[in-house]
């Protein structure tokens, strides 16, 4: 993701935007499942769909921010489709009813993801469980924060206060109850990588005990270390253009 950062690419569609989402948040979420103990692909999956719908609303959070640092990571087809010329925004950041239908599909986005990585925090051990929901909740928020604001994430910058972030954390003690759904959802085409990227073998092996970090670190770095080594491959080819579909 840094890499892609470095470059300065482009993300034309909302499927190149996911895929820079899997690699500096889904992976992310798929190393926390990791260290947590849970290593099933429906587990991993589930995972990066969450890390990917915090990317998704942190990109919507901070429009006008990264505008003003020369970033732009809203689907420039979207903007396009809605009338804005994503160069001529990017060289004057300015807040128009235009760019809040974009903004509010991003978000429409973030929320399917959401809802799809709801269930798989089941897959988590029990003492993990209500710290996923709690963030997840608190990130969800910064969505209706940017909603009660007209969708202006160009002028200002949209935040939850804490009394609002410590009833969203309580609320994720009932989520652990209560939150259920179908788990078996496959992997999105753009974090299938980081599913596989878990050797089969991983999932039938018994999880270190939560006082071994050295080996649930070391089996993470090792799955890093190949990620990175596919990664830099892929970059490589002829017409790489940072989409998830090449």
């Amino acid at each position: 993701g840094f890499a892609w950062d470095a470059r300065g690419l482009r993300y034309d569609t909302i499927s190149q935007l996911r895929a820079y989402g899997a690699r500096v948040a889904g992976a992310v979420g798929a190393m926390m499942a990791l260290v947590m103990g849970a290593r099933s692909p429906e587990a991993l999956a589930r995972a990066a769909d969450l890390g990917v719908a915090m990317q998704l609303t942190n990109i919507a959070r901070d429009v006008g921010e990264d505008a003003r640092d020369g970033r732009l990571y809203l689907p420039r087809a979207w903007m396009r489709e809605a009338g804005i010329d994503p160069d001529a925004f990017l060289a004057d950041p300015r807040f128009e009813p235009r760019l809040a239908g974009v903004v509010t599909r991003l978000l429409s986005e973030a929320e399917r993801l959401y809802l799809r990585a709801r269930p798989g925090v089941a897959l988590l051990p029990a003492g993990c469980r209500p710290a996923i929901h709690a963030a997840s909740r608190i990130y969800r928020e910064i969505g209706r924060a940017a909603g009660r604001s007209g969708w202006d994430t160009v002028s200002r910058r949209v935040a939850t206060s804490t009394a609002r972030k410590l009833s969203l954390a309580a609320a994720g003690f009932a989520d652990t109850a209560f939150a259920r759904g179908e788990v078996g959802a496959p992997p999105l085409a753009e974090t299938r990588f980081l599913v596989l990227a878990v050797p089969p073998e991983a999932y039938a092996a018994p999880s270190p005990a939560w006082w071994r970090m050295d080996e649930r670190l070391g089996r993470m770095i090792d799955i890093l270390h190949e990620l990175e080594l596919r990664d830099r491959a892929a970059m490589q080819r002829p017409g790489f253009s940072g989409d998830a579909q090449r």
